[in-house]
Order: structure tokens, then C-alpha cells, then sequence
């Protein structure tokens, strides 16, 4: 007989859905099978595993493992430490110009015209043959429109240059076209070296063959 008979001659389709058998599925019926089971256990020990060695070793990571490398440790007191002479080193007359200036004084700066180059040292021993004894050269001082502004600008060379003094001078005319020039002239022993000391003080100073 058949079920639908069982039940009082009700087949498939005249069964009531609340008396019809439920399908169950073949996997739902056996259930998760034990290898499933034992892999997912290990997996989450394994899982758990890593995340605390991580974390010990995170936090643990700067000691030992590491004896090569050493942290360079400060020196005991402070890292600063204030200079003795905060000012640095005084210089005689540093800043005086500026300190004035910025209290409205105007400084004027001023060129020592008296100011005369060294006396060039001697060589000892061979050198370039010095000018025969008695020999005397002539310089030219400059050339002026009259005689006494001749003189009068020997009497300032010769007060300014102790090294003319004692110098012979001369005063010469010599007439261009309608004009006379009166041309100073120095005798001495070194033309050339007398030449070059005042060309430095800032002269005019020509050698006369």
C-alpha cells in the first residue's frame, strides 16, 4: 500500500502541507565531518600563536639580538653650557665708528696723506749692482705755472718727505707756444727708488734721462 493510501486514501497532491514530509538535505544530515573539525582548531591555535609572538616580539625588539648595535648614551650634566666670554674677544676701537653712528654722530674718515712707504730692505750678499758712488739722477716733480708756485710746492714736498730735504733742487722754464711752464726738479743717488717711494705716497714723480 502506499503512504497516501495509509492516510485514509490521500495521495501526494491531497496531502495537507503540515502533513508532508520535510526534505533534509545529505550534507545537513551527516554534519561537519570531524577532519573539518581538527583543521579549523589547528588554524586558530596557529592564528593565536602568531599574534602573541608578534606582540612579544614588538615590545621586546630593542633588547638583546642586537649587540652590535649600541645607543650612544649623553654625557652626565647639562648639554649647554654658557661661554666665560659671552663678548668673545675685545678689540681696541671695534665698533666705536658704528656705536657713534648710531647715536647721530657723523664720522668722517680721514687719509693719512703724511704717511710714507717703509724704507725697502737691503739684500745681503749678490744682488742687482747698486748705482756707483757720486752718481747722481734727476727726478721731476711737476710742472707749475709760475716760479713761486715751483717753490712753494718744493718747501711742502721737502717739509712732508724728510728724504728730500737733503736734496738739491732746480727750477726750470720751458715755454709752449704762448705759455711758460716751470718744471721742479730733484737731484739724488736713486732716481728710481725715489720715483716709486712717492708715486706710493700718492705724487707725481717722473725719472729725467
Amino acid at each position: 500500500m502506499s503512504e497516501g493510501r495509509r492516510l485514509g486514501g490521500l495521495n501526494d497532491a491531497d496531502t495537507p502541507p503540515w502533513l508532508q514530509p520535510i526534505p533534509v538535505e545529505e550534507d545537513e544530515a551527516e554534519g561537519p565531518s570531524a577532519m573539518r573539525l581538527i583543521l579549523g582548531v589547528i588554524l586558530g591555535i596557529v592564528l593565536i600563536g602568531a599574534a602573541v609572538g608578534g606582540f612579544f616580539w614588538f615590545m621586546n625588539r630593542g633588547d638583546g639580538g642586537g649587540e652590535g648595535v649600541q645607543l650612544i648614551k649623553a654625557e652626565p650634566g647639562p648639554y649647554k653650557v654658557k661661554a666665560p666670554d659671552p663678548g668673545g674677544m675685545e678689540i681696541e676701537g671695534e665698533g666705536d665708528t658704528a656705536f657713534a653712528a648710531s647715536e647721530g654722530a657723523k664720522p668722517v674718515g680721514r687719509l693719512n696723506v703724511d704717511a710714507v712707504p717703509e724704507a725697502p730692505l737691503t739684500e745681503s750678499g749678490g744682488g742687482l749692482a747698486s748705482a756707483a758712488p757720486g752718481a747722481v739722477a734727476t727726478v721731476q716733480l711737476g710742472a707749475f705755472s709760475s716760479e713761486a708756485a715751483a717753490n712753494k710746492a718744493w718747501t711742502a714736498l721737502s717739509g712732508r718727505f724728510a728724504y728730500l730735504e737733503p736734496l738739491s733742487h732746480s727750477i726750470i722754464a720751458v715755454t709752449q707756444g704762448d705759455k711758460t711752464l716751470y718744471r721742479l726738479r730733484a737731484n739724488g743717488p736713486d732716481a728710481a727708488s725715489l720715483c716709486n717711494r712717492l708715486r706710493i705716497a700718492g705724487e707725481t714723480c717722473v725719472t729725467v734721462d
